[in-house]
């Protein structure tokens, strides 16, 4: 998309799948390391599906770097601002939860999402940044989360 040539702090959300893929080092898309560096926003529940990765808990090692890596974020808590967007999102539009949580995060801060899935957020009135994955590459079993 045209508008990421000029980045503005904190005006990204990371959807979950991106910080996985990052985490993962399948990521192809160059610009996620400047969204990173200026605006590594998550919901809170990026931080939660992603520490519940079970390898993680098998894993302690890769535990304590999934933390360290996640406790760089700025993560935005459930509100009632949020909620109420949320209960809106899922009755108009019937997403899942989670990724409802992330759009209504999005919306209420006035954020883009940057995700890998767009078909999650089509349908909501924000601006979407896609970035392009290699999953071919499988570093650490990106299937099993």
């Amino acid at each position: 998309m045209s508008g990421i040539t000029i980045l503005m702090k904190d005006k990204f959300l990371l959807d979950t799948n991106v910080i996985i893929y990052y985490f993962n080092g399948v990521i192809t898309d160059r610009r996620i390391d400047r969204i990173l560096k200026e605006s590594f926003n998550i919901s809170i529940i990026t931080k939660i599906e992603f520490l519940s990765w079970q390898k993680l808990y098998e894993d302690k090692a890769l535990k304590k770097q999934a933390v360290a890596f996640i406790s760089n974020a700025t993560i935005y808590e459930l509100t009632d601002d949020i909620a109420d967007k949320v209960i809106e999102i899922r009755q108009q539009y019937k997403v899942k939860t989670p990724d409802a949580i992330i759009g209504a995060t999005a919306l209420v801060h006035g954020f883009d999402i940057v995700t890998n899935n767009v078909n999650d957020f089509k349908k909501l009135d924000l601006e979407i940044i896609s970035v392009e994955v290699n999953c071919g590459v499988n570093r650490r079993s990106v299937a099993s989360l």
